[in-house]
C-alpha cells in the first residue's frame, strides 16, 4: 500500500498526487514511469514520474481522469491509500552529448511529462525553451513550476484566450525561423501534436525525441500490448522506451493501436452515484 501524501486538483478533470515510495523515489529519473493499480481489483495503469524527491522519499504523477479506473484512483484522497505502485519502468532520457539549447514542447497533460525533462536539463545549465500548450486558458496546469524549470515559457492556447495564440507547432517554427540553434527538441504530448512537431522540425534536420504512450499491461516487455514500430522494426515502448526518435516513428499506426479499446475506455460515469458501468 502506498500513501498519497499530498492531493491537489488541477483543473476539473486533472489530478496531481504526490505518493510515499522511497525505493521508486531513490532510483527514479527524468522520461521514467511507474504502473498504478488504484485497488485489488484495479487495471494497472501507466503514469510518467512528474517529479521526485530523493530526500523525502517521494514521487509526483499527475493524471487526467478520462474513464473507469482513472475514476477509481481520483476518489483515493489525501492520507488514503493506493493498492499498488512498481516502478521505476521505462529507461531514463538520454540526451544529445553537451546540449546548448534545447526546447520541450508540452501539449495539455504531456506537460506534466514535458516538466521534468524541462527541469532536469535547466539544471543542467542547459538553455531550455519550454512551449507549452492547452486548448483554453481554463484548464493550464503547472505553470509556475514549468516557468521555475525554463529559461523561457512560452504557453499557448488554441483559442487565444491565454498566452501565444497558437499551436506549439507554429510556436517552435517561429523560434526555429527566428534564430533559435537547437541541438534537439523533444515532444511531449498527444499523439497527433508529436507527430506534427517531428513535421516541423524535421526539415531543419533537428533531432526529435519524442516520449511515447501505447497501450501498456505488465510494464516488463513480456506482453507485447506497447508494441510500437520505429524505423520499421517493432520495439517495445515499456522496455526500449517511452523515448525514441520521431522522425522514425510510425505515428499513424501508434494511433489505430491506441484507439482499439476507446469504448472501454469511456464507460458512462453516472452523475448521480458516481458509479463506472
Amino acid at each position: 500500500m502506498y500513501k498519497i501524501v499530498t492531493r491537489r486538483q488541477l483543473n476539473d478533470n486533472v489530478v496531481l498526487i504526490v505518493i510515499d515510495a522511497p525505493f521508486i523515489a531513490a532510483k527514479a529519473e527524468a522520461g521514467q514511469f511507474v504502473i498504478i493499480r488504484a485497488n485489488e481489483k484495479g487495471e494497472r495503469i501507466p503514469f510518467t514520474i512528474a517529479d521526485y524527491d530523493r530526500e523525502k522519499g517521494l514521487i509526483t504523477v499527475i493524471y487526467q481522469i478520462v474513464g473507469g479506473s482513472t475514476t477509481e484512483l481520483a476518489r483515493i484522497g489525501e492520507g488514503e491509500y493506493i493498492e499498488d505502485v512498481v516502478g521505476p519502468l521505462g529507461l531514463a532520457t538520454e540526451y544529445v552529448e553537451d546540449p546548448k539549447r534545447i526546447a520541450v514542447v508540452g501539449g495539455g497533460v504531456g506537460c506534466a511529462i514535458a516538466y521534468p525533462q524541462a527541469k532536469k536539463l535547466y539544471n543542467m545549465g542547459v538553455h531550455v525553451d519550454l512551449i507549452a500548450g492547452f486548448r483554453n486558458k481554463d484548464i493550464i496546469i503547472i505553470e509556475e513550476e514549468m516557468r521555475k524549470a525554463s529559461t523561457e515559457l512560452f504557453v499557448c492556447t488554441d483559442d487565444g484566450s491565454y498566452g501565444y495564440h497558437g499551436f506549439v507547432t507554429d510556436k517552435l517554427k517561429e523560434l526555429i525561423e527566428g534564430g533559435a540553434q537547437y541541438d534537439e527538441v523533444i515532444a511531449i504530448g498527444p499523439v497527433p501534436m508529436m507527430k506534427f512537431v517531428c513535421k516541423t522540425t524535421e526539415p531543419y534536420g533537428i533531432k526529435t525525441l519524442v516520449s511515447l504512450n501505447p497501450i501498456m499491461i505488465d510494464g516488463t516487455g513480456m506482453c507485447g500490448c506497447c508494441r510500437v514500430k520505429v524505423d520499421g522494426v517493432t520495439r517495445y515502448a515499456c522496455v526500449e522506451g517511452p523515448d525514441f526518435d520521431g522522425h522514425k516513428v510510425d505515428f499513424d499506426e501508434l494511433i489505430r493501436r491506441n484507439g482499439a479499446y476507446r469504448d472501454e475506455e469511456m464507460r458512462h460515469v453516472c452523475r448521480i452515484t458516481g458509479g463506472v458501468r
